[in-house]
């Protein structure tokens, strides 16, 4: 793979982020917005087939979920900006083919948190959603978990704000 294939893969992987991130543009994180997301970029639309293969690819180039740490693949892929709509853009792989699945760290998203799910097996649901968006507000807080199959989750978090959970030593 040459550096100018590489550089044109990750462009194009930013502009379908963005074109999703200005269409949410002043928009209140909540389930008004998750249904607005799976009607308008949904697992049935063009664009989340587009998105689906630029996460492929950034996987197969290595610039996508480039760290591991017990089974689970992630990497930040842009810094908030101006141009996502203040969102940063984070991509993670887990696989939570296991009988209760697989979980991340727990964290709680200051101003909330969007997630596109992309499952890598039929039927593997994040935080029990399938294909598609899903959408936490302001304040709410989760252990993301993977179950029924391997998945790619899209993270969108404003202000690239997240807060990990101090555990008890």
């Amino acid at each position: 793979m040459d550096a100018c294939s590489l550089r044109i893969s990750q462009q194009v992987f930013h502009d379908l982020v963005a074109e999703v991130a200005r269409g949410m543009a002043g928009r209140p994180l909540d389930a008004d917005l998750q249904d607005w997301l799976n009607t308008h970029y949904g697992a049935q639309t063009p664009h989340y087939a587009a998105l689906r293969q630029a996460c492929a690819t950034g996987v197969d180039q290595g610039w996508l979920c480039s760290r591991e740490n017990g089974g689970i693949r992630w990497g930040r892929v842009h810094e908030a900006s101006e141009a996502l709509g203040g969102f940063s853009v984070d991509v993670v792989e887990m696989d939570g083919a296991a009988d209760r699945g697989i979980a991340g760290p727990h964290h709680s998203h200051p101003l909330g948190e969007v997630d596109l799910i992309l499952p890598l097996d039929e039927g593997a649901l994040f935080d029990g959603h399938g294909a598609g968006w899903c959408v936490y507000g302001p304040g709410s807080a989760h252990s993301p978990t993977v179950s029924e199959g391997a998945a790619r989750v899209l993270y969108l978090l404003p202000q690239g704000q997240i807060q990990f959970t101090r555990r008890a030593a």
